[in-house]
């Protein structure tokens, strides 16, 4: 078995001193048929030194114990006999790490792979893909594998925070919020930031970060009881401008029932373990999945535009959330789209819902702009006055260490 000697960072974002050790690992390619066989390897490039084995009893005469490998499995692994073969080798040697790589990616696939031991599933991956995949599965077995050397660790003895934004009218902006919070925290935090769509049926979070969809929140749930980090970490992908981790609601409307209250509050769990800031995008519905959210969350962000029908949308929801005891101190009142010749006095809003609003976002062509340009605003026009605005949000939860603001004031029409 061939390895190669890889340079890992332990911090990747920027401004966080890095530190790096380099780790020897074996990459090896599995399968039946020679030419896909052959396909693989060049998707992985020579520099990688990958071996090739026609099945999975052929890898095993050529394993090293204490030697880290991440495995290639081909389309011919994905079927139920050899997975069998998977999980029981899995188990026999703890310093494989595994990939699967399959034709068309279904659910029965996925739950397959993950119960045999599969650190990922990947659907006709192109060559960026594929090398980031092992790489990651990689730094994930060399941290178990390796256990003397002082790496970056993966729990925190303080669980991560947990922010979910909401509001109970469509089209008010929570994944605007949601996002530009997330990216703003990402930027600001030496620890990691997460990002969850759990608008479960028609979330936008992958489309305002410009990302194809690998896996989703719905491959997390799948995964049941085997949900760890390490896993859960596979499924999602690093925003690179920001360093923020994403885990995208799915492509399909119809796997959002498949979801369970379950589901979310295992993954919320998990995600506690490694991140420091947890954002959470939902519907705009106080269906269970939401309400388990909100119930897991340290802070409830309510997002309502300054007009009549939003705010009278959002009085309903809070005063259901105030029948269900609710604790109302970690709700936070979030308005958008402010303009000061048409909107609502603020403290008549304050009045309607009890609530004192912590920040208002300002009407901003910037923010449309960055929409179609799919790019958070905080990042396409930083100093516009809507990213001030979210700079100021972030200053509830990750103030800047230097003890500089970015507030935004605003002017409101006096009462008559």
């Amino acid at each position: 078995m061939t390895s190669r000697q890889v340079v890992l960072p332990v911090f990747e974002k920027p401004g966080v001193n890095a530190g790096e050790r380099v780790v020897p690992f074996g990459v090896a390619v599995v399968e039946a048929d020679p030419e896909r066989r052959q396909g693989l390897i060049g998707q992985l490039g020579e520099d990688l030194g990958t071996a090739s084995f026609p099945s999975l009893a052929a890898l095993q005469l050529e394993l090293t114990a204490g030697v880290p490998v991440v495995v290639v499995l081909g389309p011919s692994c994905a079927f139920a006999g050899v997975l069998e073969q998977v999980e029981w080798l899995t188990r026999t040697w703890p310093d494989l790490g595994l990939v699967l790589v399959v034709d068309e990616l279904s659910t029965t696939v996925l739950q397959q792979g993950l119960r045999a031991g599969v650190k990922d599933v990947l659907a006709r991956p192109d060559r960026a893909q594929l090398t980031w995949a092992v790489e990651r599965v990689a730094d994930n077995i060399q941290v178990a594998a390796t256990p003397a050397l002082t790496l970056a660790p993966l729990l925190s003895d303080t669980p991560g925070k947990v922010t979910t934004v909401f509001s109970t009218k469509g089209g008010s902006g929570t994944s605007v919020v949601a996002v530009n919070l997330a990216v703003t925290l990402a930027g600001r935090s030496a620890g990691t930031v997460a990002l969850v769509d759990a608008d479960l049926q028609f979330g936008d979070v992958a489309v305002m970060l410009k990302t194809s969809l690998a896996h989703s929140i719905a491959d997390a749930a799948a995964a049941g009881e085997r949900l760890d980090p390490p896993l859960l970490q596979s499924l999602m992908f690093r925003h690179g401008p920001s360093g923020l981790m994403v885990l995208p609601a799915p492509v399909e409307p119809a796997l959002a029932e498949k979801i369970s209250t379950d589901d979310v509050r295992r993954i919320v769990d998990v995600l506690r373990t490694f991140c420091e800031h947890v954002v959470i995008d939902t519907a705009s519905r106080l269906d269970d999945v939401v309400l388990t959210l909100l119930d897991q969350s340290d802070d409830v962000l309510l997002v309502s535009c300054m007009e009549v029908p939003g705010i009278k949308n959002l009085k309903l929801g809070v005063q259901t959330l105030r029948q269900l005891d609710m604790p109302m101190n970690k709700f936070k009142l979030v308005l958008v789209r402010s303009n000061t010749r048409v909107q609502m006095d603020l403290r008549d809003i304050e009045r309607t819902l009890s609530l004192k609003a912590g920040v208002v976002v300002p009407h901003d062509t910037a923010v449309p702009v960055s929409l179609n340009k799919c790019v958070p605003v905080v990042l396409d026009a930083p100093r516009s006055s809507v990213a001030r605005s979210f700079e100021a949000l972030a200053d509830g939860f990750a103030p800047l260490a230097d003890g500089r603001k970015h507030r935004l004031r605003l002017k409101f029409p006096e009462r008559r």
